[in-house]
């Protein structure tokens, strides 16, 4: 974002002046912007170039771009932050092997991260396609309390792909779990609190 011309640097010769409450003062020329702005000693900042006349107002140059600092990291930190997490099968996966993995998938989705779930195909067994797609639909149906097909499964070279992302309901399920969790009950508070004899 280019910043705004302020003072010297706004080369036109009238500009719509606005006051530092907010107040249309009106159309005036640059010189007489400018001294207003040093009388008040405050800086001429250029908000809209595009207009006809420019719009100048009268602001704290530095305190403006400070706080407008302070909004976009505020943006930043409020915006939520999506992890794809990805998870490697073999078509011929053996069943301890493939709980284990069942097992990650859930611990991903619990945590509220989305999963990307890739069967890997060797030699002759990408002439079978429909395998792959069918051990993605039995894990999707295994995981399906937790998470939903985001993407149904595709193929993609010598690899299938589909991705899980977790229930929306279910992220705020946790955040409850957690803070139930590091808060005590009530009888364990009063348990506590109760001098022992």
């Amino acid at each position: 974002m280019t910043e705004p011309r302020i003072n010297d640097r706004i080369r036109v010769p009238e500009v719509r002046l606005v006051g530092p409450e907010g107040e249309q003062v009106g159309i005036v020329s640059i010189g007489e912007a400018l001294r207003l702005a040093q009388d008040s000693e405050l800086d001429l900042v250029e908000v809209a170039p595009m207009a006809r006349p420019p719009v100048a107002k009268l602001m704290d140059y530095g305190k403006f771009k400070y706080e407008s600092a302070q909004k976009a990291r505020e943006a930043r930190r409020n915006q939520a932050l999506t992890v794809i997490k990805e998870m490697r099968l073999r078509l011929k996966i053996d069943p301890h092997d493939y709980e284990t993995k069942k097992g990650h998938v859930e611990r991903f989705l619990k945590g509220g991260d989305k999963v990307k779930i890739t069967v890997m195909f060797r030699g002759r067994e990408q002439s079978r396609p429909e395998m792959g797609y069918r051990l993605l639909q039995r894990l999707a149906a295994d995981v399906s309390e937790l998470g939903v097909v985001e993407s149904n499964p595709k193929q993609d070279g010598r690899n299938m792909v589909m991705v899980i992302a977790p229930h929306r309901n279910a992220q705020a399920l946790q955040q409850q779990a957690q803070q139930s969790k590091s808060r005590p009950a009530k009888g364990e508070q009063e348990a506590e609190q109760a001098p022992s004899a």
